[in-house]
């Protein structure tokens, strides 16, 4: 839960799982690992969507852990079936042997819970080392993240590993912050370059009021020429960010504009409760894995007419039936932005009546009421979809705004003295006639 996620918020999404889980820990007493509790769920008759709702109702607010989710499962329950229940204990055989776990997670594991002197480096860390050191190449270049590593593993003190890499994230969490560190207050400053060369400049200034102040140079000396570490050229020292000046990240391109048609399939349940059509999407790419209503990516400038027509065509590969682009009710755009995309959903709906066969030789798919809907794995935008759609129908089944005045009222004269009335501008300024 922790991975890419503050402790802050990772907090009540815990405890919501511990509620979620208790009634099957009850039942499997036994299942007090998170394995083996996924394993003793995966036994029981409809264990298995017992667990995937359990999971999908924990995760549903974050709809971008469902990967981390499914490959933490995944893990579990090969620990349980493959491993006889003991997990590795080096980052090397966790990598190994365990699907979706990756150098981070390795290293985090191994030196906390079985104490392997390896190094992590995370977000914090990348922050920390690069000020430490001075290093302005782009900290997501291969280059720059092995050098890290490299350190990392260096630095780690081999008797207290965890404790030592959670005091180097803690640090990077707290104090070598991205913005506004607190310089003041952190142990390693002495060994830091990066306050070093502002230390520099502080003195530079102090003695250019005196004159003759000297040379600061543009950045600590490697040694090295055309250093693949060192700030390139083109990227000077900018004295106003001071130690900010590290990390440097390679300049974000543009996202890039997508257009996706998606259509609200909508029927009346048993219930009388309307129900929705949702789909699976793939298991890798953008969104992998999660639920979503029919959709299709559109060419750009694409026309209206058009568009409707390539979504009728994708639903009645779903619906097994000719649909009609006429009976497509467009009801508005979404706007939804990644952070490589900007995404635009062309919102459509369509009411279906009687029972639609879907064929199983495409995508995962299921009816779903609305508190489902919410309960599954969707993503953000599919939940900004269904409310546009909300909020449509509500206007259309609400009473057409108009006049106040009652039906059978009987409209006021201009010289009405009925109390309570307001007159008019004419006739508060009309002469009052003779009685």
């Amino acid at each position: 839960m922790l991975q890419q996620t503050q402790v802050a918020t990772v907090i009540d999404y815990y405890n919501r799982w511990m509620q979620v889980t208790a009634p099957y820990r009850v039942l499997c007493p036994q299942a007090a690992p998170f394995g083996e509790l996924v394993h003793c769920l995966w036994q029981i008759p409809s264990g298995r969507a017992q667990l995937c709702l359990s999971l999908t109702c924990l995760f549903a607010s974050v709809p971008q852990k469902w990967p981390t989710l499914q490959a933490l499962a995944q893990a579990s329950l090969e620990v349980v079936s493959e491993l006889a229940g003991r997990m590795p204990r080096t980052a090397e055989d966790l990598q190994k042997l365990l699907p979706g776990v990756g150098r981070y997670t390795a290293g985090a594991i191994a030196s906390i819970s079985y104490g392997q002197a390896t190094g992590v480096v995370d977000g914090n860390v990348i922050r920390v080392l690069c000020r430490l050191r001075c290093i302005g190449a782009d900290s997501s270049s291969p280059a720059v993240i092995d050098q890290l590593w490299d350190m990392a593993n260096v630095l780690v003190d081999k008797s207290r590993p965890g404790d030592f890499n959670q005091a180097l994230m803690e640090l990077g969490a707290t104090v070598c912050v991205p913005k506004a560190p607190l310089c003041g207050e952190c142990p390693v400053k002495q060994h830091c370059q990066a306050w070093r060369r502002v230390e520099k400049e502080l003195a530079f200034t102090s003695q250019k009021l005196f004159g003759n102040p000297p040379k600061v140079p543009d950045v600590e000396d490697c040694g090295v020429g055309d250093c693949p570490l060192c700030p390139p050229a083109t990227e000077p020292w900018d004295s106003s960010l001071g130690v900010t000046n590290f990390p440097r990240k390679a300049a974000k391109k543009p996202p890039r504009a997508m257009r996706t048609a998606t259509c609200v399939l909508e029927r009346r349940g048993c219930h009388g409760a309307p129900e929705y059509l949702i789909v699976q999407r793939p298991s890798s790419g953008l969104l992998a894995g999660l639920w979503e209503f029919p959709s299709l990516p559109l060419a750009q400038d694409l026309q209206k007419e058009r568009e409707r027509e390539e979504l009728a065509d994708h639903l009645q590969a779903w619906m097994g039936r000719p649909v009609a682009a006429k009976g497509l009710r467009f009801i508005g755009e979404v706007i939804h932005i990644f952070s490589h995309i900007h995404q635009t959903y062309v919102v459509y709906s369509l009411p279906l009546d009687g029972d639609v066969t879907l064929d199983p030789a495409l995508s995962p798919s299921r009816w779903v009421t609305e508190n489902e809907f919410h309960a599954s794995a969707v993503s953000t935008a599919m939940k900004k979809v269904l409310k546009v759609h909300e909020k449509q129908r509500r206007q259309e089944s609400s009473p057409v705004k108009g006049s106040k005045r009652k039906r059978g009222a009987k409209a006021q004269g201009a010289g009405s003295t009925c109390p309570g009335t307001q007159l008019s501008l004419h006739a508060f300024l009309r002469a009052p006639t003779a009685p």
